[in-house]
């Protein structure tokens, strides 16, 4: 059987045009394989919501948004048609949350699980409806207060500027002014100078001849200093010699004692020395000490007193 080329051409258009029309649909999200689930989820705003954008469930695209729909006559509230793969089952009360997809701005919507009940959402059923603040609507809102008060800023300083222009023309009076009164004063300095030139020409060479008498008495002040630093040398050693030669006279005569002292010469010397004043001072001592004890055993024999005049006989000595 042969085929035209006709035929094979147009075999060959028809599979091409299939082949981009699958290609073009599984790059959009379409996976013509897998059964999937449709589920309605009603938003007040969508934030750029658009078709094919993906729907996730732990950071996995689990599917994708179908369609997205105004609906009117309802405040303008917006239909979302999204698919999920057929195999996951959602419970009652799963949510739909539009979050931001990344720091671009997209969009995506991420599913919450609701809690397991053995319910579950059948096909064509409504999801809750949920919506979070992305990164672009935070910076949104913390860029509105900076832009107030940047314009609040920007007004103030024109103020500002305007009180500069002002105080810019009183400066300009007031350096105008400055230099009519330098000019005024460097007028009355030259003619002052010019007045007193001979004065100051006179003064100049006082200077001059006081100075030329200051050096002669500079030479003069000098051999008279020399001089006295002489003698004030002299004086010093002079004194320094005296001292040195007291000193040694008064250690040779310590000397002289100490040696003496040494040799038992002398009261000191004896008393260093000889060992008799430690005996007699101590024997008077013990004698002293007998002589109390016997006193104080038999003071009538020291003390005798009588009224009528009669004697009576000490008692003995108790040794």
């Amino acid at each position: 059987m042969n085929i035209s080329k006709e035929t094979k051409i147009g075999i060959l258009a028809i599979t091409t045009f299939v082949i981009l029309y699958l290609g073009f649909n599984f790059l959009k999200g379409q996976d013509f394989f897998t059964q999937e689930n449709k589920y309605v989820v009603i938003y007040k705003d969508v934030q750029g919501l658009t078709a094919a954008n993906q729907v996730s469930l732990s950071g996995m695209k689990i599917g994708q948004v179908k369609a997205v729909e105004l609906i009117k006559g309802e405040n303008n509230q917006v239909k979302v048609v999204i698919s999920i793969r057929k195999d996951l089952q959602l419970p009652e009360g799963t949510k739909a949350v539009l979050a931001s997809d990344g720091l671009l701005g997209g969009k995506l919507i991420r599913i919450e699980m609701g809690k397991l009940s053995g319910k579950f959402i059948e096909d064509g059923g409504n999801l809750v409806a949920s919506s979070e603040t992305g990164v672009t609507d935070l910076l949104k809102e913390k860029a509105l207060p900076l832009i107030q008060n940047l314009d609040s800023l920007t007004k103030s300083l024109r103020i500002v500027a305007k009180s500069f222009e002002n105080t810019g023309v009183v400066v300009n009076g007031f350096v105008k002014n400055s230099d009519r009164s330098v000019g005024v004063l460097t007028s009355s300095l030259n003619a002052t100078i010019n007045e007193n030139r001979n004065n100051l020409a006179g003064i100049s060479a006082n200077m001059k001849t006081l100075s030329g008498n200051l050096i002669e008495t500079e030479k003069s002040l000098k051999p008279l200093i020399g001089k006295f630093n002489t003698m004030a040398d002299s004086l010093n050693a002079l004194k320094i010699s005296e001292a040195v030669a007291t000193t040694q006279k008064s250690l040779e005569g310590l000397q002289r004692i100490m040696q003496g002292i040494e040799k038992g010469q002398g009261s000191m010397g004896k008393l260093l020395k000889d060992d008799s004043l430690y005996t007699n001072l101590n024997r008077s001592v013990a004698d002293l000490d007998k002589l109390l004890i016997d006193f104080r055993l038999a003071p009538k024999r020291y003390v005798n007193i009588s009224v009528f005049g009669g004697k009576k006989t000490p008692p003995p000595v108790v040794k």
